[in-house]
């Protein structure tokens, strides 16, 4: 009796050998951290890989805000549209270029494909700010993504569809354009008058900081006492105060940029920053102090306790800011 229980025994081993192929019960990737393809031009495609199982997410470029708060994308029915969840199972061990390849390799091959039909993608996005720096600025360095699913049902070939109530996708982080360190190409500033409103900035070929419309009577030729600068604040009609960064591979900025009535449409801003109003002797200060040197007035602009904002994201500059130094115009 063992001898034949050993040879049913034998026999059900050989027939579940299935050269490599995997079969799945349930999807987990619980601890597996989502990363993206960095050759898609047309949209983000997310992806978790274990050895022979990787968990898809498409989603059109701008579905990861840079902007904190909830969003949700209902995947369309049926499974095929702008927002795609796709799990699939190989015959052998994965590496990235079998997801994000130009031309997939031909092996492994999928040996079972669930596609998400119907279901809600949640995503939380949080901004990821720096500790201050001895400077007293921080930084925005990016934003990360919580990723889940609601009510996700799978389709499965040759069987019935999966449901899963709530599924966990994980946390993807991107990062912003707002530089390390925010170094001009020269000390010297800038200025212009525009639509008879005085501009004053100063730039490198990857941002920008202006201040637009800035009060004129800041900038008197005429020497200011030792330590006594003058004062002014950054505000919401004067004085407006704007940091903007260039998208990668747009272009760089140059001195033809910034003295038009608008802004040129090339190269395409990546960052918009706008400086917060002031608080009189306490935050967002310029100051302006003027020398007088050979019969000529420098007027050198310094930036005190400056926050910048962008909706609900906020960065700091450094707690003094040199803006630069104006030398006259002729």
């Amino acid at each position: 009796m063992k001898k034949y229980a050993s040879l049913i025994l034998f026999a059900f081993l050989l027939n579940g050998c299935d050269d490599g192929d995997l079969t799945v019960q349930e999807i987990d990737f619980d601890s597996v951290v989502p990363t993206n393809c960095t050759t898609t031009t047309d949209n983000t495609l997310l992806y978790k890989l274990k050895s022979q199982e990787a968990f898809l997410l498409q989603m059109p470029k701008d579905a990861l805000k840079s902007e904190p708060g909830t969003y949700e994308y209902d995947i369309p029915t049926g499974g095929n549209g702008a927002y795609r969840a796709i799990y699939r199972a190989y015959d052998g061990t994965l590496v990235a270029d079998n997801i994000c390849g130009l031309i997939p390799p031909s092996t492994p091959k999928v040996t079972d494909e669930w596609i998400a039909t119907s279901g809600t993608i949640k995503i939380t996005t949080d901004a990821n700010i720096s500790k201050p720096a001895v400077d007293g600025s921080t930084k925005l360095e990016g934003y990360n993504h919580n990723i889940s699913f609601t009510n996700i049902t799978f389709n499965i070939s040759n069987s019935k569809p999966q449901v899963y109530p709530t599924y966990p996708f994980g946390t993807f982080s991107t990062k912003t354009s707002v530089p390390a360190t925010l170094t001009f190409s020269s000390e010297l500033a800038s200025r212009c008058t525009v639509s008879n409103q005085l501009r004053v900035y100063n730039y490198n070929t990857s941002f920008f900081i202006m201040i637009d419309n800035m009060q004129a009577d800041l900038l008197k030729d005429e020497e200011t006492p030792a330590g006594q600068p003058r004062k002014g604040y950054i505000g919401t009609t004067t004085n407006k105060l704007y940091y903007k960064s260039v998208a990668s591979g747009t272009g760089s900025f140059a001195s033809d940029y910034f003295c038009s009535a608008t802004f040129p449409t090339s190269p395409s801003i990546a960052e918009d920053w706008t400086g917060q109003a002031g608080v009189e002797n306490t935050s967002g200060i310029i100051e302006v102090t003027t020398t007088l040197t050979g019969g000529i007035y420098f007027h050198t602009i310094t930036l005190k306790g400056v926050t910048m904002t962008k909706g609900k994201n906020s960065f700091q500059l450094p707690t003094t800011f040199l803006l630069g130094r104006l030398e006259p115009t002729s």
